[in-house]
This record gives structure tokens, C-alpha cells and sequence, in this order.
């Protein structure tokens, strides 16, 4: 299974679609294989939930992310995951464990653009 996270840094961004870029797991049998930090390309409207297709994501984990984003990566076969924070090292340990779960909250303004968890 690959894992993105939203990243700012070493935490879980606040938007999605703003975050500086991704941090991607590859876990198998509940472990951490390895992790790797790609930055964002850029945020254009649909262009996002594809490109973490095309890295293999299966599950994407983000602060905050609006409607319109959660339903392009349900059409693209992504999880989704929002309402996370903390360190992503912590996020993903907490799903590993089953301990995360989603708030299926949705930003509906992006004028305050990381704050939206």
C-alpha cells in the first residue's frame, strides 16, 4: 500500500491543495518500507487526485481538503483521510494501528487557506 500525506515540513498540512508537497509511505504487513518527500507540483483544478495516481497512492491523508478534490480521488479509487494532525511520522503510525480515523469534514473556503482542520 502507498500512503500520501499532506505535508508542511514534517506535519500534516492544514489543505491539501496547498501543502508544500507529499510525504509517500510504502507500507506492507503494517510496516514502514520506506518514505519519501515529493514536492508539490503545483495546485490546478482536478490536477492533484491524478498525479498521486500516477505515484501509485492509495490512500491520501490531509488536514483539510474540499468537496470537489475528495470527489476526484473517489473517482480515481483513492482513500481519503481528513482532519489529521501532528507529525506525519505520527499520522502514519496512527494509521498503521487503526487508531486514525476521518472527520469527512470538507474546507469550503479557501481564503484561509491552511486553516481549514
Amino acid at each position: 500500500m502507498k500512503i500520501a500525506i499532506a505535508s508542511e515540513g514534517k506535519n500534516v498540512s492544514g489543505h491539501f491543495g496547498h501543502c508544500e508537497g507529499f510525504t509517500m509511505y510504502e507500507i506492507e504487513e503494517n510496516k514502514v518500507l520506506n518514505s519519501e518527500f515529493v514536492p508539490n507540483p503545483g495546485h490546478r483544478p482536478g490536477f492533484l487526485p491524478i498525479f498521486l495516481k500516477e505515484q501509485g497512492i492509495d490512500l491520501i491523508i490531509s488536514g483539510g481538503m474540499g468537496g470537489s478534490a475528495q470527489q476526484l480521488f473517489i473517482d480515481n479509487g483513492i482513500d481519503i483521510v481528513v482532519g489529521a494532525k501532528g507529525s506525519c511520522d505520527d499520522v502514519i503510525k496512527a494509521y498503521i494501528n487503526g487508531e486514525l480515523k476521518s472527520t469527512g469534514s470538507v474546507c469550503e473556503e479557501h481564503s484561509h487557506e491552511g486553516h481549514c482542520n
